[in-house]
């Protein structure tokens, strides 16, 4: 429960009482940021979505201690008049919204782009024009691939982790040719977020700019045919708990060789907080929220989850747990990936203190 003693920034100051509209409240990352700050805060959130079954429990009954702090509004911002009204009436815009599963970025790439690029101008704008802080959710794709996959195999630079690091002012962003549809997603991404900072370069918009490194935690996807569309390809760590649920073999895409950093929700979620509540440190900021110290291949991730299961269910694992598979034949034509995700924490630990835990806790 929120507590009513006068909360402090990072220097001290006392944070006074926030209206937060919340694009894509109803998502695995809004319903998660909505419980923190209904638990911990005494800000408003004005939450939009097309849905909101992940975070029903905090709308009903009206008997709960922050009844009328949280106000669900269901809206496609694609089309709807009542967008720009609601950021007016906000002190801060967090938009969340976007189509950020990997088996639609070559499948589906027109609303993949239309999701992520075309539909966020308005809230670009409106932001704009109406001197709202915003804060915007953007992808550690937009990095791409590394300087270091192009290194020759045999080169000893291969070894150097200076070609792997992903600095938020630094690194290039690499994509693929344009038949490799999966970087339609990191593509609409990139330059919604060079929109955002132009508008703050050329008309003063308060921004932050948020690239989250393989965020896991409940209510991040779907189990097909549990709690989801019997048909479709869910992120990786659905798609390993559906395998392990069926006690069917993990696929591994390409051997599983792709490395990740993977964040557990509430450790992000800290995060953001911060942000939030430290407008004079997060703005004008572009901010890794990941940990480079969780690196993992596919694989071995598959392993650390069969063992984890094993222990939780009581259930022996399969005798051969993992499978390989081609990407064309898991993702379809066109798709592609990055090979490693390592994020400097520099900035966001220098501006913001914050440091994440390991993810051993999060996977159980």
């Amino acid at each position: 429960m929120a507590s009513s003693a006068v909360r402090v920034d990072l220097d001290g100051k006392p944070i006074n009482q926030l209206t937060i509209c919340m694009i894509g409240a109803g998502g695995f990352i809004g319903s998660h940021l909505c419980e923190k700050i209904l638990n911990e805060t005494q800000h408003k959130i004005l939450a939009l979505d097309v849905y909101n079954d992940k975070i029903k429990h905090l709308l009903e009954p009206d008997s709960l201690s922050w009844a009328g702090r949280i106000q669900f509004h269901r809206i496609n911002i694609k089309h709807d008049s009542r967008l720009e009204g609601l950021i007016k009436m906000s002190d801060l815009t967090i938009n969340l919204a976007a189509i950020c599963t990997p088996a639609d970025y070559n499948t589906r790439p027109l609303d993949t782009i239309y999701s992520n690029f075309v539909d966020a101008l308005p809230v670009v704008k409106y932001c704009s024009e109406n001197g709202k802080r915003l804060i915007h959710f953007s992808t550690c794709e937009v990095y791409g691939k590394t300087i270091g996959s192009f290194l020759p195999k045999d080169s000893p630079l291969r070894q150097d982790p200076a070609y792997y690091m992903l600095k938020e002012d630094a690194s290039p962003c690499i994509f693929g040719s344009i038949e490799k549809q999966r970087w339609s997603y990191a593509c609409a991404k990139q330059l919604i977020e060079r929109l955002v900072y132009a508008e703050g370069a050329e008309n003063g918009l308060e921004f932050t700019i948020v690239r989250p490194f393989n965020w896991i935690g409940p209510r991040m996807d779907f189990i097909p045919g549990v709690d989801g569309p019997s048909e479709g390809v869910p992120r990786v760590l659905a798609c390993f708990s559906n395998a392990l649920l069926r006690r069917e073999p993990l696929k591994l895409v390409d051997g599983g060789e792709s490395q990740r950093t993977f964040v557990y929700i509430k450790d992000a979620i800290e995060a953001v907080l911060l942000m939030i509540e430290n407008p004079s440190r997060a703005n004008g900021h572009i901010f890794n929220v990941g940990n480079p110290n969780n690196e993992v291949t596919v694989r071995q991730l598959a392993e650390m989850m069969t063992a984890v299961y094993a222990n939780v269910s009581g259930e022996p694992a399969l005798e051969e747990p993992t499978v390989d598979v081609s990407s064309k034949e898991f993702y379809g034509e066109g798709y592609d990936d990055s090979d490693k995700r390592i994020p400097d924490m520099t900035i966001i630990n220098r501006q913001l203190g914050w440091n994440p835990e390991d993810i051993s806790v999060g996977l159980a």
